[in-house]
């Protein structure tokens, strides 16, 4: 039967935050509900609270009187809950994977009650792509049992990923807080082989530790090496650019001479329109900011016309000094000037530069709470001043229930700190490890036909792949590595007269075709491949794709096309432009953006007709095991 769209719930655990909402708006917009992925050991054994509980002292209104009649000033513990603290927290997920099964129901009760959802509620859980099928069956277990919904569903957050590209092919690219995973989809259907699960030291965090061995003997800790990375001057430039700085830097040069002497810029293309006055070079004189300087009446003239009838009639010493000093005091001034105009024309050619050609730059970094100076009152986890207890800061954490006066001025928390090319270092080896992972995934798609439609549509989420400049060097070192030209293989032919056949290989050196597999097991012969395109498309797949043992080599040939096995192209997909409230926050939770348009599908369109959900009634004839059988 079909649902409403305000019973549908849906949750998304990750490993640092959980995504929840109740009820799909008619503009579908982000998660209602953001919380943190972890929960706090309650005072008894086995149980969880949570925020953090800490007992404090509060001296009793009423003082206690002891036997003899004297007064007796004693404390009473009361507890207050912490919200802002992580000290002594437990995460459930580490690397996408469940580690802790009491902590993650607890955290799933909690969610539940933050949503208060009606008992008519289906519910839709976003799976991590690492979960195996009995975690699938412990989690359909524990939600029918605790929450008693009338149907349920899990959903891999890859297939949701794309639901929210409105594509049917795609590699979707999911980099998270400590992993990344890398998925296949051909036709709504995730290839498990060759998949990129849980790559370990490939998200955000990892980053985050990058910089902090750069720049630990700097005086930077953790927490500055977050911000930096979370900054406009942390960037990731694509493989190839030379750090600015380096012998092989060219920024300023002029490329383009006719450009750069009728209009000022230094090449052709955008970007390029730089006018000599922004690149910090004086233009000629006369006149106020040249090079000439300011046609002002010179003070040593001035002053030499008005004493020269006393410095005569003091004598030829007299004038010799008078001179002397009236030329040191026009050179000194002449010197400052110039040294003046060099350091405007180098500062204003540095504020022009872009961030990846500057050898230093400065990002404000915002103090700890503990930093700030004393305040009057409670401040919440981000700096903020605290409310009444029940409102949610920007973090979805509910700060402390203590309030201040809206008054109250809180010191200054932020200073700048400069930072120089450590800042381009971040990624280390990450990108060129998923960009493998990538190659490896869509070689693993069965169907090679749909291979250059994945290549062509690249989805990356995930918030560790917020970093600038990420996508950009991602897609690069794909294109480095991986693809090349449609014409390509038109340099091995294209000079040999058309009644000439192919030569095929005779000596040691001459590139082999490598034996493969089609799609089914079987073997595609074909004596008239040339030799030297068939190396020039495969001998980069050789490693992840052996010969298998047993097979003649005499006979064997690759099936595949050149267009499939290796790429000839790779795009990002598009985003729709029917989702307003996504546009500023962006796609990086693309994968619940996703979820939220399968459950308005599943649990209202469909209304069950294809399977596409668990129901109460199928779980009580088939089990925790029967979850296998029902989705999209």
């Amino acid at each position: 039967m079909p649902f409403k769209d305000e019973q549908i719930v849906i949750i998304a655990p990750g490993s640092q935050t959980t995504l929840a909402q109740l009820g799909i708006q008619e503009s579908i917009a982000p998660a209602q509900l953001r919380i943190r992925s972890c929960m706090f050991p309650a005072e008894k054994d086995g149980e969880w609270e949570p925020y953090k509980v800490r007992p404090w002292l509060k001296s009793s209104e009423t003082p206690a009187i002891d036997e003899a009649g004297v007064p007796v000033d004693r404390s009473e513990p009361e507890y207050y809950e912490d919200y802002a603290t992580e000290e002594g927290a437990v995460w459930p997920m580490e690397d996408g994977k469940i580690v802790n099964w009491s902590c993650l129901f607890a955290l799933l009760q909690h969610v539940h009650r933050r949503l208060s959802p009606h008992l008519h509620s289906p519910m839709l859980l976003v799976a991590q792509p690492c979960w195996t099928a009995r975690d699938y069956e412990k989690l359909t277990q524990f939600f029918f049992e605790k929450f008693k919904p009338p149907c349920f569903i899990i959903v891999d957050s890859a297939l949701t990923s794309l639901w929210a590209y409105n594509t049917v092919n795609a590699c979707v690219v999911d980099v998270g807080y400590q992993k990344a995973d890398v998925t296949a989809i051909s036709e709504f259907s995730v290839h498990i082989p060759g998949r990129g699960v849980a790559l370990g030291r490939c998200g955000g965090e990892a980053m985050t530790e990058r910089l902090l061995e750069l720049l630990k003997s700097k005086g930077f800790d953790k927490e500055m090496c977050e911000q930096l990375k979370q900054s406009p001057i942390c960037e990731i430039l694509p493989p190839g650019v030379p750090l600015p700085g380096s012998s092989n830097s060219k920024v300023g040069e002029v490329s383009n001479p006719a450009a750069a002497a009728s209009t000022g810029a230094i090449g052709s293309g955008p970007g390029q329109r730089i006018s000599a006055g922004a690149l910090g070079d004086a233009p000629l004189g006369p006149g106020p900011g040249t090079e000439v300087g300011e046609e002002a009446a010179d003070p040593v003239e001035s002053d030499g016309v008005l004493d020269v009838a006393s410095i005569v009639t003091a004598g030829n010493k007299k004038m010799e000094e008078f001179l002397a000093r009236k030329e040191k005091e026009k050179s000194d001034k002449a010197k400052k000037t110039k040294k003046d105009a060099d350091a405007a024309a180098a500062s204003a050619k540095q504020a022009k530069l872009r961030n990846a050609d500057k050898e230093r730059a400065t990002f404000v970094y915002e103090l700890p709470i503990h930093l700030r100076g004393p305040t009057n009152g409670a401040q919440t986890a981000n700096g903020g001043e605290a409310t009444t207890a029940g409102a949610e800061n920007a973090n979805g954490n509910q700060p402390g229930s203590t309030q201040t006066s809206p008054k109250q001025i809180i010191p200054p928390s932020g200073k700048e700190v400069e930072v120089g090319l450590e800042r381009f270092q971040a990624a280390g080896d990450i990108v060129e490890r998923i960009a493998d992972a990538i190659h490896l995934a869509v070689s693993s798609v069965e169907d090679v036909a749909k291979r250059s439609d994945v290549w062509d549509n690249l989805i990356v989420v995930g918030n560790g792949s917020k970093i600038k400049g990420f996508r950009e060097a991602l897609i690069t070192t794909i294109q480095k590595k991986y693809i090349i030209s449609p014409s390509s293989a038109t340099i091995f032919t294209s000079e040999l007269p058309s009644h000439m056949t192919t030569p095929t290989g005779t000596g040691a050196n001459t590139p082999q075709p490598q034996s493969q597999l089609g799609p089914h097991g079987l073997q595609s012969s074909s004596s008239n491949v040339n030799p030297l395109l068939l190396a020039a498309v495969t001998s980069q797949n050789a490693h992840l794709q052996p010969t298998p043992s047993g097979l003649p080599s005499a006979h064997s040939q690759n099936i595949h096309s050149s267009h499939g096995q290796t790429p000839t192209s790779v795009k990002f997909a598009k985003m729709g432009e029917y989702f307003p409230e996504w546009k500023d926050v962006g796609f990086d939770e693309a994968q619940f953006l996703g979820a939220q348009v399968m459950a308005k599908v599943l649990f209202v369109v469909d209304g069950g007709q294809s399977k596409g959900y668990f129901t109460r009634a199928d779980y009580n004839e088939l089990g925790p095991q029967g979850i296998h059988e029902f989705g999209p």
